[in-house]
């Protein structure tokens, strides 16, 4: 069984979202047939390498609110986040361009590393300070997820799997997805948004119900 992820680096409701679908995951009977695949969606794809105001000044001025309005939002995702078992320190955050992590992410997957940078790129960006468009930054967390550095310096150096970026963007589009987080089980079934952990253990149990064979199997054991 397929599930896709789309999601963006910089994004805390898609860090709580994956912590809780990977709770629910860890408790599904059948989680070692599951694959899962992180998918590209960048949140604002016009933005500099690094922002030249904090993050709670950037939301602001996003949403149209107060500075302290903005500050107030960020406390609900800290205190949602802590339930999670996330440290987020918005007031440290250094928000920028996403495009070059999710281009790693894409070498991740072809070295099946691909859930270890997703979880090194988001604690880095959303607990550590970590500047998330910064070329040398990228680097050493791609190396210290276990990418081969020369590879990740090429990559950076130029512009392998930003066509897969967008091709992941472009069918994002095309399923109608708007925002992040947003799971899609087999191109069968979609889920939207940092869900509770039983609705993601019911999005699994459907997905695993439409796999070919399973209602065969659960007819023949009835009959015995």
């Amino acid at each position: 069984m397929k599930v896709e992820i789309w999601s963006d680096v910089a994004c805390p409701w898609c860090y709580v979202g994956k912590r809780r679908f990977e709770a629910a995951l860890e408790e599904f009977e059948h989680r070692d047939a599951v694959e899962v695949t992180w998918r590209s969606f960048e949140l604002d794809p016009e933005a500099p390498r690094e922002r030249d105001v904090d993050l709670a000044t950037h939301l602001a001025q996003k949403f149209g609110t107060t500075r302290e309005e903005a500050v107030v939002m960020q406390q609900r995702v800290v205190d949602i986040g802590a339930d999670e078992g996330i440290g987020f320190r918005p007031d440290i955050a250094r928000s920028g361009n996403t495009f070059d992590a999710h281009r790693l992410l894409h070498l991740a997957a072809a070295h099946h590393r691909q859930g270890e940078l997703k979880e090194r790129l988001m604690s880095a960006y959303h607990g550590e300070g970590e500047p998330i468009g910064d070329p040398a930054t990228l680097e050493r967390l791609a190396i210290e997820a276990g990418l081969p550095a020369e590879e990740v310096r090429e990559l950076l150096a130029g512009e392998r799997f930003a066509d897969e970026v967008r091709d992941d963007e472009r069918t994002a589009a095309g399923f109608g997805i708007g925002g992040v987080p947003f799971f899609v089980v087999d191109r069968a079934l979609g889920s939207s948004g940092a869900q509770s952990r039983e609705t993601f253990a019911a999005l699994l149990e459907r997905g695993w119900e439409n796999q070919p064979g399973v209602e065969d199997a659960a007819q023949a054991a009835a009959r015995r």
